[in-house]
C-alpha cells in the first residue's frame, strides 16, 4: 500500500523566491514554539526543546488518553465514574469532587479543559487504568510513541512535581495530537459552563476562548516552578494554529505572547487546500468495467501551507494509472500534486470511490449488438 498522504512543506525565503519578509515574534517567555496543526510544520520557536515544568498543560495529555479510549470504545461520555478520597484530596484547581461522587465522563472532561480541575484528572486517570501510577504510566508510554523526547510525566494533572518536565515542542505535538479529535473542541471552547445541574459554575482559564478570534483551546497551567504556560490553538481561514507558550512571569505576559505569536502566524501564512478526504476531485474512464467510470477521492485532507501572497500561484496536476476492471473502493489509482514555481509542495494519493466490476460477456454482446446498429 502507498503511503496515503505525503505533505511537504516549504517556508522560507531562501526556499522560496520571493517570499516576502517576516516581523519574528518578541515573547516574554521562556520557551515558544508555533506550529501548523495540519502539517506539523513548524514556523517560529525559541528555545523549544529546553525540558521546563508544564503545570496543567500536562492535561493535553490526560485528555488525549481520554479520547482515545473513547473512541476504543473503552468508556462512552456517559460512563459514570466514582471519585475517590485521593481525587478528593487533589489540591489547587478543582472541581471539589467528593469522596464517593459520581460523575460522567462527559462532566469530568467539561471540569478538566474549563476548569483545570485536578481532582477530575485523578477521577479520570483511576478509572481508566485502575490507579494514577498506572496512568502515568501510560500517559508516558504514549508521549514516546509521538516523539516526545524532552517529556517525563509524573502526575497526570501538572503539580509541581520532581522530574515532571516537557518541552515547548513536546507539548505542541501532543496538542497536535488531541486535536485529531473533534470531539475536544466542545469542551476547549467552552467559556462559561456549570456541574452538578447548575450549582457548580464554570470559567473557562483560557481568556484567549473569549478575547481572542477563532480560538479554539486549548489548556493553561501555572504552578510556582512552572509560571505561567499556555497551549493555545486557533482556526482562521482553514488554518489551525498551535502557540505554546511556556515560563512567561505573568498570566498577561502569557496571553499576550501566544496572542503574538498566532498574529504572527495568520498575518503571514495561509493554507492552500487541494482536496479533502472522500471527496471527488476527478472523474475517470475505466476499461472493461460494468460502469465506464469511477470517481477519484483523496486518501486524506489535502493542502499546503505557504506564506501568503504565494497561493495564487500554486499549480495542481492529476496523474492517474490505466484503470481497468475490476476495480475495488479504496484501491491506489493515481496521484494529485501540488507545485509551487515548480517545486513539489505537496501530494496526496487519490483511491478509487467505489468498486467497478468486470463486464460479462452478456454485457460485451449487448455493446457488440448495439455498435452494429448504430453502423448500419
Amino acid at each position: 500500500m502507498l503511503k496515503k498522504f505525503i505533505a511537504l512543506l516549504i517556508i522560507a525565503a531562501v526556499i522560496l523566491p520571493g517570499a516576502a519578509a517576516m516581523a519574528e515574534p518578541s515573547c516574554d517567555a521562556k520557551s515558544v514554539i508555533l506550529m501548523d496543526q495540519a502539517s506539523g510544520a513548524v514556523l517560529y520557536e525559541n528555545n523549544a526543546d529546553e525540558p521546563l515544568p508544564p503545570a496543567s498543560v500536562t492535561k493535553v495529555m490526560t485528555m488525549l488518553l481520554v479520547m482515545e479510549a473513547i473512541d476504543r470504545g473503552e468508556i462512552g461520555y456517559d460512563t459514570v465514574v466514582t471519585a475517590s478520597e485521593r481525587a478528593k484530596s487533589m489540591g489547587g484547581s478543582t472541581i471539589f469532587l467528593d469522596t464517593g461522587e459520581q460523575m460522567t465522563v462527559d462532566d469530568l472532561l467539561k471540569g478538566v479543559a474549563v476548569a483545570s480541575g485536578n481532582d477530575a484528572c485523578v477521577a479520570l486517570a483511576e478509572h481508566l487504568a485502575g490507579s494514577v501510577e498506572a496512568f502515568v504510566e501510560k500517559m508516558n508510554s504514549r508521549a514516546a510513541e509521538l516523539g516526545m523526547a524532552n517529556t517525563h510525566f509524573v502526575n497526570c494533572n501538572g503539580l509541581d512535581a520532581e522530574g515532571h518536565l516537557s518541552s515547548a515542542r513536546d507539548i505542541a505535538v501532543m496538542s497536535r495530537e488531541l486535536m485529531r479529535h473533534d470531539d475536544i473542541f466542545r469542551y476547549t471552547t467552552i467559556w462559561m459552563d456549570t456541574l452538578r445541574d447548575g450549582e457548580f459554575q464554570l470559567a473557562n482559564t483560557n481568556k484567549l476562548i473569549r478575547f481572542y478570534d477563532g480560538a479554539t483551546g486549548l489548556k493553561t497551567g501555572s504552578t510556582n516552578n512552572a509560571l505561567c504556560c499556555v497551549s493555545a490553538t486557533a482556526k482562521r481561514d482553514g488554518l489551525h494554529l498551535i502557540a505554546v507558550v511556556m515560563g512567561s512571569p505573568t498570566s498577561k505576559a502569557r496571553f499576550a505572547s501566544a496572542r503574538e505569536l498566532l498574529d504572527y502566524g495568520f498575518a503571514n501564512f495561509a493554507s492552500a487546500e487541494l482536496g479533502k478526504k472522500g471527496k471527488p476531485v476527478r472523474t475517470e474512464k475505466v476499461a472493461k468495467g460494468a460502469v465506464g467510470e469511477v470517481e477519484l477521492v483523496p486518501a486524506e485532507n489535502a493542502s499546503a501551507l505557504l506564506p501568503k501572497g504565494d497561493i495564487s500561484r500554486v499549480e495542481t496536476e492529476i496523474t492517474v494509472r490505466p484503470l481497468t476492471a475490476p476495480l475495488a473502493k479504496g484501491e491506489p489509482v493515481g496521484e494529485l500534486r501540488a507545485t509551487l514555481d515548480g517545486k513539489e509542495i505537496a501530494k496526496c494519493e487519490l483511491l478509487a470511490a467505489s468498486d467497478v466490476a468486470r463486464k460479462g460477456v452478456f454485457s460485451y454482446f449487448r455493446g457488440l449488438i448495439k455498435r452494429c446498429m448504430v453502423l448500419k
